[in-house]
């Protein structure tokens, strides 16, 4: 054995602090493994983190957690309590769907809350509604907690599920499946618009995703306090209990490979790290096609991947307003306001890859529960609108997003009126801004566009096909985006990787020095 091999025995090292990179490198820690995370952001938490700009924090990407028992069982995998780390609170409602006709549906934690609300908006069609919550359950136990629990690299194991997802029609849309139970077209929406928030055209992507509504029914929204940044420092502060780092504003260039195995990674700075388990947490066209630019690939190559196809991209404005905290009453945690044209604008959005004059937003109100989120009596919100990933050429977003701000403060307007005249600070984030700084591919929001022919087995594979030694995590692997995929990407992990047969000697650490004399 070589001396680099001989220093790896025991080592990982985790090329991202993502969700899903953090997860892993827990995990990992937790079975004796030596890790290593390494990122190149000021901030653990990737799309997760947050920035803090005149005492407004700006939760910069998911806000919401819907499967608490996933974080329980990653805490509880490390001999953890995760209530112990991690203020979590239930909200109620999770969150109010305004429509232009006027029309709003407000969602609640519990089947029969949700209930009264479809009847209060449509009561013909409370029949259809008991009836998809019931098929969102079997979905759930099959799409969420088997298929997407363990690993899907085997063409065997798909080829074993197939009989089930014809069963449960994975063919149909989500937003088809919930047309065939409800006739309101609110109704429709709000069963059908989650796929949104993980890059899927929800009239094209399957209908295992009506999981979605069980998830919600059952074990509800929650935010935690101090944002989802909050988990991600409570994560670092693990890996580092466990004796790993947790090493910010440091790039890995390339992914070091030897006689087809993966053997640890290259810096920018130069430095290289060697590893006998490398995980990456970047977006899996990245991994491929730069971090293993020197190496060909037989399944993940570079043309394969630029023909994929990518989820949209995301104008999010964030912005902090003065003096605000009592007004707007209305203005709740969690809005969606609803354009008039919204089929024709996902069309566009997605296939047609163009943007028109109408558009959806989410707005997030995170001072509605977390005052921590602005300085006292002013107000944290962003504002999320779909656009087209930069594959389609649709803006070049210098020029364009000054434009495309003023259009979103328009709808707006209606939520939150007078609220420019009182704005403190303000970011704005549009594809250029996701491929820069979180090296996505075409800027896309959510990396791969979750349809069916692009999830399970047809997504990256969470252990490569390519270099053994090597695994992908995160929201471009199977099982997929969102909080709980990305965190369900290193359980799987954990059944692919046992712990190390020989186990790396900790780093030194420096003798503390004596107090002085007071």
């Amino acid at each position: 054995m070589n001396q680099e091999a001989h220093h790896a025995r025991g080592r990982a090292i985790v090329i991202g602090a993502g969700l899903g990179g953090l997860a892993s490198a827990m995990r990992l820690g937790a079975k004796g493994w030596q890790v290593t995370v390494v990122d190149r952001l000021d901030r653990a938490g990737g799309r997760g983190s947050s920035i803090t700009d005149q005492g407004h924090r700006f939760d910069l990407g998911p806000t919401i957690v819907t499967v608490p028992q996933t974080l329980r069982d990653l805490w509880a995998a490390c001999g953890r309590d995760f209530h112990a780390d991690v203020d979590l609170r239930p909200l109620d409602p999770f969150y109010e769907i305004r429509f232009q006709d006027g029309a709003r549906f407000t969602m609640r934690p519990g089947v029969p809350a949700m209930r009264d609300e479809v009847a209060r908006l449509s009561p013909s069609d409370v029949p259809g509604f008991d009836r998809f919550l019931d098929e969102a359950r079997a979905r759930y136990d099959f799409g969420f907690q088997d298929l997407g629990r363990r690993p899907m690299h085997k063409l065997l194991d798909l080829i074993k599920v197939l009989p089930k997802f014809a069963m449960m029609r994975a063919d149909r849309s989500v937003h088809a499946h919930a047309a065939r139970r409800v006739r309101h077209p609110a109704l429709r929406f709000a069963l059908s618009f989650h796929p949104l928030f993980i890059g899927g055209d929800p009239f094209r992507v399957t209908s295992m995703y009506a999981l979605v509504s069980h998830l919600e029914s059952s074990f509800g929204v929650h935010y935690a306090m101090g944002g989802v940044q909050a988990i991600a420092d409570a994560m670092t502060r693990v890996i580092e209990g466990q004796g790993g780092q947790v090493r910010l504003q440091t790039e890995a260039d390339e992914i070091l490979v030897d006689k087809g195995r993966a053997t640890g990674i290259r810096l920018k700075s130069g430095e290289e790290i060697a590893a006998e388990v490398t995980v990456s947490n970047a977006d899996p066209g990245f991994t491929y096609g730069q971090l293993l630019r020197k190496h060909p690939k037989r399944r993940w190559t570079d043309k394969r991947m630029a023909n994929a196809r990518w989820s949209m991209g995301l104008f999010v404005w964030y912005f902090g307003t003065k003096g605000t905290r009592q007004m707007w009453p209305d203005a709740g945690h969690h809005t969606i306001l609803v354009g008039p044209h919204y089929r024709e604008h996902i069309r566009d959005l997605f296939r047609a890859g163009k943007i028109t004059g109408d558009m959806s937003l989410y707005v997030h109100r995170p001072t509605v529960t977390d005052p921590s989120a602005a300085p006292p009596g002013d107000d944290t919100f962003y504002a999320l609108s779909p656009v087209p990933h930069l594959g389609h050429n649709a803006a070049d977003w210098s020029s364009f997003a000054e434009t495309y701000k003023d259009r979103v403060a328009t709808m707006l307007d209606g939520l939150i009126p007078g609220f420019r005249s009182r704005i403190t600070a303000e970011r704005v984030f549009t594809p250029e801004t996701f491929q820069s700084r979180y090296l996505s591919p075409f800027g896309a929001g959510f990396s791969l566009e979750p349809r069916i022919l692009q999830s399970a087995w047809f997504r990256p594979h969470n252990v490569s096909e390519e270099f053994q030694g090597l695994y992908l995590c995160g929201a471009g692997t199977h099982p997929g985006a969102g909080v709980p995929g990305v965190i369900g990407t290193a359980e799987i992990l954990d059944q692919l990787i046992g712990p190390p047969a020989v186990r790396a000697v900790p780093p030194a650490v420096p003798p503390a020095l004596p107090l002085a004399a007071e």
